[in-house]
């Protein structure tokens, strides 16, 4: 897809026309097709069961903090973005691209061997990030069991906010992060 003789960014592709509705800070941060740095501060939470705090390691997700300085690395990668997310001296990273077959117009947010097919939702000023179906080395996973979570980008006091909430049944929570991110600065 082109957008004025240029490769037209990953989240203007899953989302078409309904990416020029989302507020400002949410298109400055997803509308590049180039490496760029996000920074802010974050609160984390971790679940506390067995089950899940072994998936929250195997995902990588950080530990429990409160006001931790979180910085996100969004580096092209085959048509689609590496995501390197470091919260204090914890770094996990997935790679994001725009689905294909039975998952067009989805997000596909890869972490190592398990794709999550994500839809993008624009509503009351909010980008929702709503799983639909996932898989493990490319083979399909029960729908019953597949993570989920109320997890949504926002412009807050002009500010780029996520909040991200990961749960799975019978687990419960795994891992819900939230805070607020701006631009690096340029040297």
């Amino acid at each position: 897809m082109a957008l004025s003789g240029r490769r037209a960014c990953l989240y203007r592709q899953v989302l078409g026309d309904a990416f020029d509705t989302l507020p400002k800070q949410l298109q400055a941060i997803h509308d590049s097709t180039k490496a760029r740095s996000w920074e802010g501060v974050a609160h984390v939470l971790r679940g506390k069961g067995l089950l899940s705090k072994v998936l929250g390691g195997v995902f990588g997700f950080p530990p429990s903090a409160d006001q931790t300085p979180v910085k996100v690395q969004f580096d092209p990668q085959n048509g689609g973005e590496k995501w390197t997310r470091t919260f204090g001296n914890k770094t996990f990273s997935s790679v994001q691209t725009r689905g294909a077959g039975r998952n067009e117009h989805l997000l596909v947010e890869r972490f190592g061997a398990i794709e999550v097919a994500l839809a993008l939702v624009v509503e009351d000023n909010k980008l929702f990030l709503i799983p639909r179906r996932w898989s493990l080395f490319g083979l399909p996973l029960p729908k019953v069991l597949l993570p989920s979570g109320n997890s949504f980008e926002a412009q807050e006091k002009g500010q780029f906010q996520f909040d991200v909430e990961i749960s799975a049944p019978v687990i419960g929570l795994i891992a819900a992060y939230q805070g607020i991110l701006k631009p690096c600065s340029q040297k």
